[in-house]
């Protein structure tokens, strides 16, 4: 008995010490955080007075069913978010929050025409952030900078160091693929960090993000090539992120360096999830699907229209 209760012992201390390692990483486009201020871009449709009536009670609803996603993924240590309006917002999530205490926040304006940025909060307990900065480019056709930057940070945990990188794509308004050519162009620039990095033997990259692609697209495909993909239809019970005409397709997205996917320490392969928690979703019009904020200007007091995405990984 006593080889078996020696085994059995050790067996929950090792699962223990795991589970004490183990985080998640995690991506989630929050669908429209912004705050009820008029502020300098084209915030308008989100103000008290404009016909959503957005004002400081769903905007703190609002903010506390994001604190809820965050505390169903188990506190990620490093979280993406797209479509927020400013760091004020996203300060605001985790700001005089007992549970987030300890996190911090990387965010740069960008110059989308929409007045909606990316950002990231991290567990400053667990991660030290090394440097942060912004990737600006021009899509074809235009003369300057009109989308979301590339937002990217460097991070050390323990001895460990590296990179995260936060995309919101160009979307498909004027059609897939009249659209095309602006994801790709995203991608090259994504690309041309993900190799620079690479090239200098630093290539430990985690990379999150809404690409408004799906992954058999040309522009993920792109970053398919560098990196392992976590997130597919098979990864969630909906098979998808987002629901639109009456399918689900996968958006959201998050890929890993091969160097970063270790038994001992970094991204545990197969463990990207498509997170569909019940209070995220709700039937409408017969179909069950994402429980969003707004259908038009019906105020729905839901989460988003995407589902988040994450993937467990394993630091010192």
């Amino acid at each position: 008995m006593k080889p078996i209760i020696y085994l059995l012992t050790a067996f929950i201390f090792n699962s223990i010490v795991h589970g004490q390692k183990t985080r998640t990483v995690a991506f989630y486009n929050v669908e429209n955080l912004f705050d009820t201020l008029d502020g300098p871009n084209d915030d308008a449709e989100f103000l008290p007075q404009a016909k959503n009536e957005w004002n400081t009670a769903k905007y703190e609803e609002k903010l506390a069913h994001i604190r809820e996603v965050l505390l169903a993924l188990g506190k990620p240590v490093v979280c993406g978010f797209s479509e927020v309006e400013n760091a004020f917002v996203v300060r605001s999530i985790i700001s005089h929050q007992k549970a987030f205490k300890n996190y911090g926040l990387v965010h740069f304006e960008s110059p989308d025409a929409r007045g909606i940025d990316v950002a990231m909060i991290y567990d400053s307990a667990k991660l030290t952030l090394l440097a942060s900065n912004r990737i600006r480019f021009i899509l074809p056709g235009e003369t300057k900078a009109t989308t979301r930057d590339i937002l990217w940070a460097q991070f050390k945990a323990k001895k460990d160091v590296f990179y995260v990188m936060v995309n919101h794509w160009p979307s498909r308004r004027g059609g897939t693929d009249e659209s095309d050519a602006k994801r790709v162009a995203a991608a090259e620039v994504a690309c041309k960090f993900i190799d620079s990095v690479q090239n200098q033997g630093k290539g430990r990259i985690l990379f999150l993000g809404d690409l408004n692609d799906y992954p058999d697209n040309t522009a993920p495909k792109k970053i398919a090539e560098r990196l392992t993909p976590m997130i597919t239809a098979e990864s969630g019970a909906t098979k998808g992120t987002h629901f639109y005409n009456n399918e689900w397709g996968v958006l959201d997205h998050i890929f890993v360096s091969p160097s970063f996917l270790s038994y001992d320490n970094g991204a545990i392969k197969g463990s990207g999830k498509i997170n569909n928690f019940p209070f995220l979703m709700e039937e409408y019009k017969g179909v069950l699907q994402p429980k969003r904020t707004y259908a038009g200007t019906k105020y729905l007091a839901g989460y988003s229209d995407h589902l988040p995405v994450s993937i467990l990984v394993k630091l010192r």
